[in-house]
């Protein structure tokens, strides 16, 4: 009989990972990078709760790391099959990976630096590049409301999430000779009206659900009323004379500043600032988008067709090597500054926050979800001093959330994705927190009347 185990978020965002058993198939959901501190760098390196040889298969949503990034340790411990994913997505793995990659050379090359002083052994990093170019050569990209046959008993169609390019919702069929039964795993849903993606795709059946739940507890402020935060934010750091920093991720939140930043140039006065976009890994995901134009929605596709390019905005810099970005660190006024890694967690926000965050003038402008045990969780929660590379920084600088510019739906979104479903199908909530997840559980109960359990860690199902 034909189960799942969650294996990875369940109880937390990061580290997305379940195994489907199926027509005498071991099947992975996703292989994703535990994001936050030290204990979450340590829970990566360990052993993973199943023989990485033994899996035949793995079908990734979306390019996000906290979805993707474990994938070349997975090859590298022993996987030999393909990882099926949508087309654009498998365009966006490998941009996402190697920066990872390097990104984890980087950060154990600094640490055993501090180790070697201490007489402690040298770390290495979680995977190399080598291991992510073996990964990338597994990908195999399938195009969106195309059904396909994964093994004999086993059907696959991906449909459109709405969360970011490529992001997608699966839809798996199994048929073990005693009946076909459908598992939906809806992967990381979108809002509703986002520019520039597609509203996610309604399922109308199925016979059982995993089903995200990120912002199950709130409602997202609406889009026109976050646009007005931004320009006031903006108007702000103008009068007080600092820069601007916005860690945003590469893949989706970058896109759409630039798109809001492309409608809105003249009422914000974009025209007095110098704006960057600090990351090589973004710059290579705006060459993605414009591949696959195909999968913006009509507006977005109307844009572009018209020549209205967001990523040839006024002003914009793309900022690739790393004496660029040092460069911008010696400027106290006058930039919008937007860097990775979105929960400031890695990459080079972390160090204009160091040259930044002290200043009373500079401001930063939170516009993704934050991690637990992230550095951009610290801020939100308002922590008067925040370490950086062993450095303590008083946070002089004003902290803005922006929620109204998430790419996941929010409580109201999640319930009207899962009201299309007919019979009601149970659903198990994963990649969320506990707090989200059990708010979510009783609205689905109260307006739906859906059977609702939350995904624990090594839990099986039945399908």
């Amino acid at each position: 009989m034909a189960s799942i185990q969650f294996l990875g978020a369940a109880g937390e965002i990061t580290g997305s990972c379940h195994l489907l058993r199926a027509a005498g198939k071991k099947i992975l959901l996703e292989c994703g990078l535990i994001q936050g501190g030290r204990e979450e760098d340590a829970r990566n390196r360990e052993s993973f709760p199943f023989d990485p040889a033994d899996i035949d298969a793995v079908i990734l949503s979306h390019a996000h790391i906290d979805h993707c990034g474990r994938l070349p340790l997975l090859v590298k411990r022993g996987f030999q099959g393909k990882i099926h994913t949508q087309t654009a997505t498998a365009d966006l793995v490998p941009v996402m990976l190697e920066d990872s990659a390097r990104l984890a050379a980087a950060d154990v090359e600094h640490g055993n630096r501090l180790r070697a002083r201490r007489g402690l052994k040298p770390l290495e990093p979680l995977y190399e590049l080598a291991d992510v170019s073996d990964a990338v050569a597994r990908l195999k990209g399938h195009d969106y409301d195309q059904c396909f046959e994964l093994y004999p008993g086993i059907s696959v169609r991906l449909q459109d999430a709405g969360h970011i390019l490529g992001a997608a919702i699966v839809e798996i069929w199994v048929d073990e000779g005693s009946g076909e039964r459908k598992l939906v795993f809806s992967g990381d849903l979108g809002p509703s009206g986002a520019p520039i993606m597609r509203d996610a795709t309604p399922i109308a059946d199925a016979d059982l659900v995993l089903m995200e739940s990120t912002y199950g507890d709130r409602l997202h402020r609406p889009r026109d009323q976050t646009i007005v935060e931004i320009g006031e934010v903006l108007d702000a750091a103008r009068g007080s004379g600092g820069n601007v920093i916005i860690p945003a991720f590469a893949v989706g939140r970058s896109q759409e500043l630039l798109y809001w930043f492309a409608r809105n140039y003249d009422e914000w006065g974009l025209k007095r600032w110098k704006i960057y976009l600090d990351s090589p890994m973004a710059t290579k995901v705006v060459d993605v988008y414009r591949r696959h134009q195909q999968l913006f929605d009509r507006d977005g596709r109307h844009q572009w067709s018209n020549g209205d390019d967001p990523f040839t905005l006024p002003g914009l810099s793309f900022v690739s090597s790393m004496e660029e970005s040092q460069a911008l660190n010696r400027r106290d006024h006058g930039c919008i500054i937007i860097a990775g890694s979105g929960m400031c967690n890695g990459g080079r926000v972390r160090h204009h926050l160091k040259h930044n965050l002290w200043r009373p003038g500079a401001h930063v402008m939170i516009v993704g979800y934050q991690a637990q045990h992230t550095l951009g969780r610290q801020l939100v929660d308002g922590r008067s001093t925040v370490r950086i590379f062993n450095e303590i920084i008083r946070v002089n600088a004003r902290i803005h959330t922006v929620g109204g510019l998430s790419a996941h739906a929010d409580q109201q979104g999640l319930l009207n994705w899962y009201g299309h479903f007919h019979a009601r199908p149970p659903v198990y909530l994963v990649h969320g927190e506990d707090q989200a997840r059990e708010s979510l559980a009783g609205k689905l109960r109260a307006v739906h009347g859906a059977e609702v359990s939350l995904a624990r860690a090594g839990m099986e199902r039945t399908i």
